[in-house]
């Protein structure tokens, strides 16, 4: 599995209405892409559930690195960049998957968090502690770790079916679409 996320920062009085009928018109283009596990549509509203900026920041889970790189390098990311200019796409190593009691409905909201690793700190700890408090039950749809090992970062990834917990920590979003083509093939647990 490998993680993918570019977010684009908009101005804060950007219409996000513009965002939203991109998404309603384009999101379905994705919902049988080879190699893909899930796309999350991410949008994040200055002054909305404390985010002091209007973002679109749509994440992936590939289940494959041709999958990825399909996309990429074809004309699915090319829409972005023309429209957008070419974001930098950060990209997580698949630590692990967590199907959660709600992934057979449509997830509303996600939250977004990040931690670096401190010098010192034993990374393979670090990654088995971070599993272990991976998100479940409730109305979760699914959870992500990953790991970012040039920048010693971990990211999780929680989809929500309804608005996340409140001591679900990180930045939230609101879902406008979920592209799931190959969700069932993500394998949960840890990978390796």
């Amino acid at each position: 599995m490998h993680a993918m996320q570019y977010r684009i920062t908009l101005p804060a009085n950007y219409d996000m209405g513009i965002i939203r009928a991109r998404v309603a018109d384009r999101g379905h283009l994705l919902d049988a892409y080879p190699g893909l596990g899930l796309k999350a549509y991410l949008v994040r509203e200055r002054g909305v559930a404390g985010s002091p900026v209007n973002e679109y920041a749509p994440f992936y889970l590939w289940r494959s690195a041709e999958g990825m790189n399909s996309f990429l390098w074809g004309p699915g990311f090319q829409g972005i960049v023309t429209d957008f200019g070419r974001p930098a796409v950060r990209h997580w190593l698949g630590a692990a998957f967590r199907p959660g009691p709600a992934q057979d409905t449509a997830p509303t909201s996600a939250t977004r968090h990040t931690e670096r690793l401190p010098e010192g700190v034993d990374p393979a700890e670090a990654v088995e502690r971070a599993i272990a408090a991976l998100p479940s039950g409730g109305e979760l749809h699914s959870a992500a770790l990953a790991v970012d090992p040039s920048r010693w970062e971990l990211l999780r990834l929680a989809l929500w079916h309804g608005p996340a917990p409140d001591g679900a920590d990180g930045d939230r979003y609101q879902v406008l679409h979920l592209s799931r083509p190959e969700l069932p093939g993500l394998p949960p647990g840890r990978h390796w």
